[in-house]
This record gives structure tokens, C-alpha cells and sequence, in this order.
């Protein structure tokens, strides 16, 4: 080709690119003029977008990232929310000109057109308003007509809109590489953290992923696409700042986080609860719940051997009543354990957890003190028979020795007699949900499933006093629960509770403003017999507490609290006869505080017969005089104590000797075969019944010297026996017996 038809050609060309470019800005004048002018305001998201929501701990810090109805990691961002650096690296890379434009850039786009046309690579054209328009409309911009789109919606948006609302929107949507767009998702999981912390290099890497999300996404062994990408910005800003590159730009690499995700029960619970919050704080305490699930780990890999898989826990703060660590399973991601269960929320039977609540309540309506006597004897209330967990029987224990020693007859014989709905009703005045409308006096040792939630606040109630129970009571009862076990945190009110059937072991204890509970078990339910748990709840309870360094002394004595010298054999005001005394704590005004009259003084004679006092041969002493059914409960529990020396045969001396007749048996009858019916167990009953002196008050029974129970003398007492000959005996508060033999059998 001749110079001169160069010359031609390239004036052609230039003729030609001058037209196209005219023909360009004309047609983007009058599409730009139309635009600006005639559109109506767009939403600014698309119909329907949605968000992930996030979980906060009481310090604001994301502890739960849940992912969006179409399956994105998306969070909204606020323009006052933008990260300055993010800015600077995102214009730097997609839109320098940004602030200065309506939405489109006249000579972004027609050099990108003319690099179209001569095949050259000289860049996008495409503004940050534009990449957006095309990702809230769903655009396809690769045709002409797509982009003519794209450019109208751009200038759409800048007419309705701020730059602030536009790049906060951009934050929103863009893609940062797999399932995660917009800043805020991609700075907690290509960075681990909150996007208002990002540093200037996290900031310039995530600003490039947008241009190519695929190929530049984040990996754990790193991305050369990512990195290369990120280098040449990071040279672009820092010539931009008047800096020198530095070998750290090119070194740094992001790195996936997994998404946030502790405390699963927890968080999914307040995400059902709250289901319009995009954001929820909480009080949860992110370092006490990292020490609890490791305590529960750790201890369950110690007691694999017991075939126990399961634990749940929760920490509650007293003052404010508030959740600071909740674990509801071992691990929430295996499915052999039914890990995503909850079992903060399963409602079990909390076994001797309640009795605690059974010795306030009974300080506060005067029935007990602390240590007054109780019996733990066999009883039969009706048809129902309880047994204590050991299947024996302690004899008179003080009510603080029984409620130490989580002693199940004690517990019910208290429950009968409470007033104002008894424990039953205490419970659904605090607001536990009670399905059932009478449990009767099971209810005290777990006939109610609670759950565990509701059984900790209970107690919180008893640490602050917000149930209705006076101070001196709740003070009272949580001095009885402090023991002088050697692996139990100093200061430490704990109480264990066992379910029937040993499929659940409870533990909760209180130190300080902290009520920890904890449950052990499997969530199938199946029994585990020897699951007792004193030796499995109570160690974790132990141990846990310890890890969360809650330990803190008891409160002090409320002044409603008295201190009284009592006898240290009844537990009733020391007299002058009593030998032993010690001191101990009452409620003034509401105890049943009264002299003791166990130890009496009596007239004995040289022989040791009991003598008047005016025998020629009397000398004093002390003897206790205890009801039969005492000194049957002693017996029973190996503790007998010294009997009252009777007179000498013939001796009507005593004036106090009453000479009314000993007790007639009416029922059972020594005529009568007793016969018991294996098909209707509720027929097998012998009903004891007797006639008695006048001023008599209480019948006591005994079949071949077992203690059967007290009635009175009007009314009578049923009794289940078992096969074989027994001797009934029964004998009235003065001392007068009577008895019957009879014979049971087995129907054929």
C-alpha cells in the first residue's frame, strides 16, 4: 500500500470514530435526559430481598451468622456504617470518578466501546451506580439493548438516590465469592471480624473480588488470582497517598472463617423468638460459654465408660436474672447424641431438685425450723407408699440433716402439711408450666417434668428472694445446702435431683449473683440404672463452676435471722435437764420454737425402778421420754435410745400412772384369713383401726415390730402387707399396747 493510501485509510478512520463517538454521546445525552427526568423512584432493593440475621453476645461481638431465605451470607450495611478504606479501595478499583458523575461516565463508556470495536483491552465502563443497577434489576448487559438498560437504571438511581445510599446498597449486594455478598458478610467470613475493623489490607483484597468472584474467592491454601489482584491495587493506593510499595501487600492473604456459629441452641432460639430482628443483642457471655461447653466436653470424656453421651448447662446471673451461658447439648452437630435437640427446653422430671422450695416454704408457714425433728420412717399416704432412694430409713433427722441428705419421706410428710396450695402451687404462682391439674404429693420428689430453664430460675428465685419467700427462709435454706465436700467450690448452696427410672441426673448450684444447672443423661430417655446423681450431675456441677470462677462466700445472716441455745437432742429450746446444747438459727416470730420436753426428771430406787418422790430410796434422774413411734424410728435406724425405767411390778404408785385400758384392736381381726389378689393390687389393703382411752390422740402401729404409721383414734390407717403370719400391735402416746396375730395369703 502506497504512503498516500495510508494516509487515506487513517483519515477514514478517524472520520469514522468521530461520527461513532458523536452518534455515542448524543444517544446517551438524550437517554441520560429521558432518564433523569422521567423515571419514577425504584425501590431500592429488589422485591423481596433477604437478609441473614445475626446474633450478638452481651460485648456486641457476631457469635451467630445464619444464612438468608435463598441461601446468601447477606447484611444490610447503613451509608454512616461504611468503612472509609473499604470506600477509597472499592472506588480505586471499580469507579475513580464516582462522586463526580450521574450515574454514568461519558468517557469510561466509550473507551470500553472503543476498545469493543478495535479489539484492544482498555477496561470496563461500567460505573459502581451501574454494576449495581445491574445487580438489583438482574440485568443481562452483555447485548446492546441490556446495556442501554443498565444505563438507564443507573441514572435512575442517582436521580432518586444519594451517593451514600447507592454505595451502601452496592455493600449490600455485591458478590464477594461463593455464597457471601456485601462487605459486612465478607468481612466476617473471608476476615473474621466486623467490617468497621477492617485493616487497609483487608479492605483493598476484598474490594477485588467483585470483578471476579469466582476465580478470586478466598481460599485456606491460598489464591494467586486474589493475591495478584490485590497487590496491584494496593501499589495503586498507596502511589495515590504518596507512599512506597511495601513486601507485606504482596505477602498477605485471606483466609476462609467459618461462619460464626457458637451457641447454637441459644441463638436459634432467639432467631425463632425474634423473628423481625435482622440484629439481636443478647446476654450472653462469649468467654463463660467457651469455658462450659469445654467443661462439659472434658467431662464426658472422662465418664464414657458410665455410657453417657449427654449434658446440657445453664449459667444464669442473679441481679439481672439474665442468660450468660447456654449449652443445650453435648455437641450440637452430631446427630448420634441428637445433639440439636435442646435440652435446656426438654421438660424431665427434676427428682429431689424441689426440695429445697419444700424447706423455705415450710420455714415461712412455721412448720419447721432447722432443726427440728422429722421422721424418716416408712409412711403410707392412701395409696401411695414412698420409698427413699437407698430403700432405707434414717429415723428422726432434723430438717436440715434431711434436706443435706435429699431424704424423700421428710420431704413428702413437709409437703402434705404446706398451706396456700402447697408446692404445686408455689410452682405455677413462679410460672412453672404445669399441664396436669394435681400431682399430689409426688410432686415433691419429680412427679412434674420442668425444664431446665424453668428449674435454674427457680432457683435464681430462691438466691434474690423474688418468689415470695422471705429472706431469713430463702438464707436459711441455702445455709443447709452448703456442705464440707472437699471437691465442691467453697461457698457453693448445691442440690442433686434424680428422676424415676434414673434417666436423668440434675445438678444446680448457687454462689454469689450465679445459679448454675446442669443435666446428665442421654435424650433418648432410655434408664440407666446406678445413673445416681450425686455421682455424675454434681461432679460436672463441681468442676464447672470452678472453671467459671464463680466461687464467692455466702451472703451475710439477714437480720430477720435469729439465733437461739437449743438442745442438741431434740432440737427443741434447751431446758435445764439438757445436757447437750449448741446454738443454732431460727425465725423469730415464725418458727415453732418451744421448750424441750424430752428429758425430763424422774425418781428411780435403788433397783432402778421408776419411784415417787417421796420413796424412802428415790433418787434423781434425767431420763427422754419419746413417743413410740420415735423410739420405734430409732430402733429401726440403729439408734436406740435409753428407755424409760418402767415402775416395779404391782407398783400403783406414780400418780401420774393413768388407769385407763390399753387400745382395742377392731381391725385386723385374728378370726379373719386375709387373702391378697394378684389381679387388683388396689384390693390388698388391711385396714388397722382401734378404740381407744378417752384423752388418747394418737394410735401408733407395728406388724412384728416394723412401723407401719400413726392415726388417730377416730380414724384408721390402711396398711399393704405382704404374705405370711404378722402380729399387729398397737399402742396409744401413753404407752399402752395391745395385739393380734393374723395370717395373709395369696389367692389361688
Amino acid at each position: 500500500m502506497t504512503p498516500r493510501a495510508v494516509r487515506d485509510r487513517r483519515k477514514r478512520r478517524g472520520i469514522l470514530r468521530g461520527s461513532w463517538c458523536a452518534a455515542a454521546s448524543l444517544c446517551l445525552a438524550s437517554l441520560g435526559f429521558t432518564a433523569w427526568h422521567g423515571s419514577p423512584k425504584p425501590d431500592l432493593f429488589a422485591p423481596g430481598l433477604g437478609f441473614s440475621r445475626i446474633v450478638l453476645d452481651r460485648c456486641g461481638r457476631v457469635i451467630y451468622l445464619s444464612l438468608s431465605t435463598d441461601g446468601k451470607y447477606r447484611l444490610p450495611i447503613s451509608p454512616d456504617e461504611l468503612p472509609p478504606d473499604m470506600i477509597q479501595a472499592t472506588l480505586e478499583m471499580e469507579d475513580r470518578r464516582f462522586l463526580s458523575h450521574r450515574g454514568v461516565d461519558p468517557r469510561s463508556l466509550l473507551r470500553a466501546a472503543w476498545g469493543v470495536l478495535s479489539r484492544q483491552s482498555l477496561g470496563g465502563g461500567s460505573t459502581l451506580t451501574m454494576q449495581y443497577a445491574r445487580l438489583r434489576w438482574g440485568l443481562e448487559t452483555r447485548s446492546p439493548l441490556g446495556k442501554v438498560r443498565q444505563i438507564a437504571r443507573a441514572i435512575q438511581l442517582e436521580r432518586h438516590y444519594s451517593k451514600e445510599e447507592i454505595l451502601a446498597a452496592y455493600f449490600t449486594c455485591a458478590s464477594y465469592g461463593g455464597n457471601v455478598e456485601g462487605v459486612r458478610a465478607a468481612s466476617l467470613r473471608w476476615c473474621g471480624k466486623p467490617a468497621g475493623e477492617l485493616t487497609w489490607r483487608e479492605a483493598a483484597s476484598l474490594s477485588v473480588i467483585p470483578q471476579s468472584p469466582t476465580k478470586r474467592r478466598p481460599k485456606l491454601e491460598g489464591n494467586t488470582a486474589l493475591a495478584s489482584a490485590q497487590t496491584r491495587l494496593m501499589k495503586r493506593l498507596r502511589a495515590a497517598r504518596g507512599e512506597h510499595p511495601e513486601t507485606l501487600d504482596a505477602a498477605f492473604q485471606l483466609s476462609p472463617v467459618p461462619a460464626p456459629r457458637q451457641a447454637p441452641h441459644f441463638c436459634l432460639r432467639q432467631l425463632r423468638e425474634h423473628p423481625d430482628a435482622l440484629v439481636l443483642k443478647t446476654s450472653l457471655d462469649s468467654a463463660q460459654q467457651e469455658t462450659l461447653e469445654q467443661s462439659l466436653t472434658s467431662y464426658l470424656a472422662r465418664s464414657h465408660s458410665q455410657n453417657l453421651n449427654n449434658a446440657a448447662a445453664l449459667l444464669l446471673h442473679v441481679p439481672s436474672n439474665e442468660i450468660r451461658a447456654y449449652v443445650g447439648s453435648a455437641n450440637f452437630w452430631n446427630p448420634a447424641i441428637s445433639g440439636q435437640m435442646d435440652g435446656v427446653l426438654a421438660r424431665r422430671s427434676p427428682g429431689s431438685s424441689l426440695k429445697p422450695f419444700i424447706y423455705a416454704l415450710s420455714l415461712d408457714s412455721g412448720l419447721i425450723h432447722p432443726r427440728t425433728l422429722l421422721d424418716d420412717a416408712p409412711s403410707r399416704f392412701g395409696e401411695y407408699n414412698p420409698e427413699n432412694s437407698d430403700r432405707q430409713f434414717l429415723g428422726p433427722i432434723s430438717a436440715r440433716e434431711a434436706l443435706r441428705r435429699s431424704r424423700n419421706i421428710p420431704a413428702i410428710l413437709l409437703a402434705q402439711k404446706l398451706p396456700r396450695g402447697g408446692l404445686e402451687g408455689f410452682l405455677r404462682n413462679a410460672g412453672v408450666r404445669l399441664p396436669r391439674k394435681d400431682y399430689g404429693l409426688a410432686i415433691a420428689i419429680g412427679a412434674a417434668e420442668m425444664s431446665m430453664e424453668e428449674l435454674a430460675r427457680l432457683y435464681v428465685g430462691l438466691a434474690d428472694n423474688r418468689l415470695g419467700l422471705s429472706p431469713a427462709a430463702c438464707w436459711l435454706t441455702l445455709e443447709a445446702l452448703r456442705s464440707g465436700e472437699p471437691l465442691a467450690p467453697k461457698g457453693l448452696a448445691w442440690k442433686t435431683g434424680t428422676s424415676n427410672g434414673f434417666r436423668d441426673a440434675w445438678a444446680t448450684g448457687i454462689s454469689g449473683d450465679w445459679v448454675l444447672c446442669v443435666w446428665v443423661g442421654n435424650f433418648n430417655g432410655k434408664p440407666m440404672p446406678g445413673l445416681f446423681a450425686r455421682k455424675t450431675a454434681a461432679p460436672l456441677l463441681w468442676q464447672s463452676a470452678t472453671r467459671l470462677g464463680i466461687d464467692a462466700p455466702p451472703k451475710q445472716r439477714p437480720s430477720s435471722v435469729g439465733e437461739v441455745r437449743i438442745c442438741s437432742i431434740s432440737g427443741d429450746l434447751a431446758g435445764p435437764l439438757c445436757s447437750l446444747r449448741s446454738k443454732d438459727l431460727f425465725i423469730p416470730g415464725t418458727s415453732p420454737i418451744h421448750s424441750c420436753s424430752v428429758h425430763r426428771e424422774i425418781f428411780v430406787d435403788q433397783r432402778g425402778f421408776r419411784v415417787t418422790s417421796d420413796h424412802p430410796s428415790a433418787r434423781r434422774r434425767t431420763a427422754e421420754f419419746w413417743s413410740p413411734q420415735r423410739l420405734a424410728q430409732f430402733q429401726q435406724a440403729g439408734l436406740p435410745r435409753p428407755s424409760v425405767p418402767t415402775f416395779a411390778e404391782n407398783d400403783n404408785s406414780d400418780p401420774k400412772q393413768s388407769p385407763g385400758a390399753p387400745p382395742r384392736i377392731v381391725s385386723p381381726q385374728a378370726a379373719l384369713h386375709y387373702v391378697l389378689r394378684l389381679h387388683d393390687p388396689s384390693m390388698n389393703t388391711i385396714t388397722l383401726d382401734a378404740e381407744a382411752a378417752p384423752g388418747v390422740r394418737q394410735i401408733f402401729w407395728f406388724a412384728d415390730g416394723n412401723y407401719l404409721g400413726a392415726s388417730e383414734p377416730s380414724k384408721a390407717l390402711l396398711w399393704r402387707p405382704g404374705t405370711g403370719p404378722w402380729t399387729v400391735r398397737a399402742i396409744d402416746d401413753e404407752g399402752r399396747s395391745t395385739h393380734t396375730k393374723i395370717v395373709v395369703s395369696v389367692a389361688p
